[in-house]
């Protein structure tokens, strides 16, 4: 960084404009004193001081700089209008200026020179870390040298009094120290034990040092006395010299005999374990595709009798009851209640297949919507509600599910309506960087937080984690229709889409209902 130091703006405009137009990266400061300060808290590759200025001149701002410890060694241009004399010049050399300019300043000229000093300043810099680094590297150099014979001296003593099989071994591996471990494996110092097979770890062992690094592995070796294999973990740690030579092998053979049977042990029973839970999976998954079909059995055959008792009751009710009010009031009570039974029957059919596995696809969500709104046309005419759409991006979803979905939003939306108010339903839709509800908006995120909003009765939040359980109801089934499923169901395929749903409401305020979606089901796989 450059330094511009001069009490007028408008030359500090002009030679900072100059230097940045070049990529250099300019501070100024516009006195002596605030230079100085500024000396202390940066690091700068070149000053330009100005020589007349009120309080400190550049003369005295040098003569200060080159007291600090860390900034005597910057370059200093000195840059005077008025004072052109040999004394002033000479002066400035002095003070520890590296160059004196006269104004009016060549740009070029001046230019060429900040060009040269900062680059001789940095080269310096430079040269002085290295060395600083040379001389540190040295330093270690020589105590890890001292530390290494020190602990070459100690390895054999610290190899005897440790419990596992210990050995030292040459930078070409042949064995030059054993403790006493050793040989209850082996007869001598130069012969390794042999493993399971009756093989020498020999070839082994050459194998694994030249790669000419640290190593672990495992060994099952042949005690010499009882002829009974025992494993062992061998690891091996290379020392080296100052230059990064191995010089010798430090080696350890300790006795997991133990530890890797119980290990063995444990994979066979977690091998077990899994077979069994395998096997109940089936079992669960045949038990689960039975459940499917005697739901799918039995609302049929309970369809089927509250479709007589519905056909049969509108009959006698047309032919034969018209008269007869009271118990015609009656019957309506029947049809309405084998009705209500009817849907219940569909609700619970519908909640149930939502645990059969399906296949997600990419999937245009605003066809999906405009598909629902042609099907509630004549609700939608009938209340003379407003249903707005904004675009909403292509989701990977469940087809059928996804627009289950929506249907049961929207048509709660015209239905929990207020008396005598068209009802307006909005649908908007954004990208998030989060699966959260109060997640920011981003062009790249890998969600789709989608609201649905309505002018209806709306809800007390205090009743928010009853609206989405299965046949929790929060208005009187007698003024609004409906099983109590509906919001059970969306809240179970948004679950089954990896997402979470909620709403915001007051009473008689309307509700708005959040859904936030992963647009790729398997990026959000690889993302969690």
């Amino acid at each position: 960084m450059i330094l511009i130091v001069d009490d007028k703006p408008e030359n500090i405009f002009s030679l900072k404009t100059l230097l940045e137009i070049n990529k250099f990266e300019v501070d100024t400061a516009s006195s002596g004193e605030e230079a100085l300060k500024k000396i202390l808290q940066h690091p700068y590759s070149l000053i330009i001081l100005d020589v007349q200025m009120p309080g400190m001149d550049g003369f005295e701002v040098a003569e200060a700089i080159s007291g600090y410890s860390k900034a005597k060694d910057i370059p200093i241009i000195f840059l005077s209008a008025a004072s052109r004399e040999k004394s002033f010049i000479t002066k400035g050399y002095n003070s520890g200026g590296i160059d004196y300019v006269t104004k009016p300043v060549d740009p070029d000229i001046l230019l060429l020179k900040v060009k040269t000093f900062h680059r001789l300043f940095e080269q310096t810099r430079e040269l002085s870390m290295m060395h600083n680094e040379l001389q540190k590297e040295n330093a270690i150099r020589k105590q890890a040298q001292n530390e290494l014979n020190e602990k070459v001296n100690e390895l054999h003593s610290m190899l005897e009094s440790i419990p596992q099989i210990a050995f030292s071994a040459k930078n070409n591996g042949e064995i030059e120290f054993v403790n006493e471990h050793w040989f209850k494996y082996s007869k001598d110092v130069k012969t390794f034990p042999k493993t399971i097979d009756d093989a020498s770890l020999e070839e082994l062992w050459k194998e694994l040092i030249s790669e000419k690094k640290q190593f672990t592995c495992e060994v099952c070796i042949r005690d010499i006395s009882t002829n009974n294999c025992r494993y062992h973990l061998l690891r091996a740690v290379p020392v080296k010299n100052e230059d990064d030579e191995i010089v010798k092998w430090v080696c350890t053979l300790t006795d997991i005999h133990e530890q890797k049977t119980a290990s063995q042990q444990l994979e066979r029973k977690v091998i077990e374990r899994t077979k069994e839970l395998q096997d109940i999976n089936r079992e669960l998954e045949a038990s689960n595709n039975d459940l499917q079909q005697f739901a799918s059995v039995a609302s049929h055959d309970l369809k089927e009798p509250l479709r007589k008792i519905q056909v049969f009751s509108s009959i006698i009710k047309e032919k034969y009851l018209n008269d007869t009010a009271n118990v015609s009031s009656y019957l309506d009570r029947v049809i309405h209640a084998s009705a209500r039974m009817d849907d219940l029957i569909g609700d619970l059919l519908n909640y149930s297949r939502l645990s059969v596995s399906s296949l997600f696809k990419q999937t245009n969500i605003n066809e999906a919507i405009r598909d629902i709104l042609k099907d509630l046309e004549l609700t939608i005419i009938e209340k003379g509600a407003t249903i707005n759409v904004g675009k909403v991006p292509e989701l990977e979803v469940i087809p059928g599910q996804i627009r289950q979905l929506f249907q049961n939003l929207i048509s709660n939306a015209l239905k929990f309506s207020i008396k005598d108010v068209k009802p307006v339903v909005s649908i908007s839709a954004d990208l998030v960087a989060e699966k959260s509800i109060d997640s920011v908006s981003s062009d790249t995120g890998q969600f789709c937080k989608i609201t649905i909003q309505d002018n209806g009765i709306g809800f007390s939040e205090k009743y928010l984690d009853k609206i989405f359980t299965i046949f929790q109801r929060l208005n009187s089934k007698d003024k609004y229709e409906g099983t109590g499923i509906g919001l059970a169901i969306a809240k179970k395929i948004v679950d089954k889409h990896n997402g979470i749903i909620t709403a915001r409401s007051r009473e008689n305020e309307g509700a708005c209902f959040i859904i936030v979606l992963p647009v790729r089901q398997h990026a959000l796989a690889s993302h969690t």
